[in-house]
Parts: C-alpha cells; sequence; structure tokens
C-alpha cells in the first residue's frame, strides 16, 4: 500500500471515529456512554498496523477536543476515553490481528474487556474521579463513595462497554470482510 492511501486510509477512519463519537449509547447512567468511535480504530489495525490505530484515536481525539470540546469535562474525559480504547485494542492487536481466527476473537474480546475494566478502575481512582472533583465539581466520593462508585457502576459499565464494542466489530468486520481484503495489509 502507498504511504498516500496509508495516509487517506488514516484520515478517513479518523473522521469517521470521530463522528461516531457523537452516538452514544446510555446504559442507565448518564455520565457513563458507550461510544462507537473504537470501530474504525480496530479496522485500522486490520487494514494497516497498530501504529496507525494508535493515530487515528490520536486525531479523532484532537478533532473532539478542538471541534466539539466541553472544557473541563472534555480535558479530564477524553484521556480516560483513550486509555480505555488504547487497551482495549491493544488486546487486539498482540492477540487477534495475526491470526484472525474465532477463538482468538473471543480470547482478545476477553482480554481486552478485562484490561479495559482494570484500567478503568485504576485510572478513575487515581485521575478521573479526583480531577471531576476539583475542576467540574462532581465529586462521586461525596455522593455516593468512591468504592460504591466503582464496583456498582465503573465495573459493570466497561464490562457491557468491551462485550458492547468486541461484538459491534465481529459484526462490522463479518459484513465487510470480503471488501477489507482488498485493502489489507
Amino acid at each position: 500500500m502507498t504511504n498516500t492511501r496509508k495516509l487517506t486510509l488514516v484520515a478517513v477512519l479518523s473522521a469517521l471515529s470521530f463522528l461516531l463519537m457523537f452516538y452514544q449509547l446510555s446504559i442507565g447512567i448518564d455520565f457513563l456512554k458507550v461510544d462507537f468511535s473504537t470501530i474504525p480504530i480496530l479496522l485500522a489495525l486490520v487494514l494497516l498496523d497498530l501504529k496507525s490505530s494508535v493515530v487515528v484515536i490520536l486525531i479523532r481525539s484532537v478533532l473532539k477536543l478542538v471541534l466539539n470540546g466541553r472544557g473541563a469535562e472534555t480535558l479530564v474525559g477524553l484521556p480516560v476515553n483513550i486509555i480505555a480504547v488504547l487497551v482495549f485494542v491493544l488486546a487486539f492487536a498482540v492477540i487477534w490481528n495475526k491470526k484472525k481466527t474465532l477463538a482468538r476473537f473471543v480470547i482478545a474480546s476477553l482480554v481486552g474487556t478485562i484490561g479495559l475494566t482494570l484500567s478503568m478502575l485504576l485510572v478513575n481512582y487515581y485521575y478521573a474521579i479526583p480531577l471531576y472533583a476539583k475542576f467540574v465539581g462532581f465529586d462521586i466520593a461525596k455522593m455516593v463513595g468512591v468504592e460504591k462508585y466503582l464496583l456498582s457502576m465503573v465495573v459493570p459499565f466497561n464490562l457491557i462497554e468491551g462485550l458492547i464494542w468486541a461484538v459491534t466489530f465481529w459484526m462490522v468486520y463479518t459484513v465487510v470482510q470480503p471488501l477489507l481484503k482488498i485493502y489489507e495489509k
């Protein structure tokens, strides 16, 4: 694949990923929403490589910050989202991308979802909860309690989010697989 074609594909997938950030699915808690911007990032992994996936994450995140930033909420939430997506995509890069079998996809989905959940526990505890309290005025420690929030909201949400991302990507990948063969490495 030529550099021009690769750059074009990264740009298109970045723009698509950015647009998909606007379509969020709330699963009970208003501020915990699943977005489908991960799908083009995983497609970049399949079509190109991990480095290109990271570039797509960074471009869509800069676009979000510049074109649709909501101040402190975005400045705190966007890095959390970047880490979540990176952890999930990394599992697919290591486990599934080299040998694309259904069994390896399921393992990558499980590892990605567990990694996503564990990383979000740590990121929320050490980064998001304190910063939301300080800059957004949303103090979860006073409202619900940190432990209760992490165990009753963060863990289930991220387990569900990982499952949604995996199933959605599998459906998209299965449908567009004949087209992807044209572009794959």
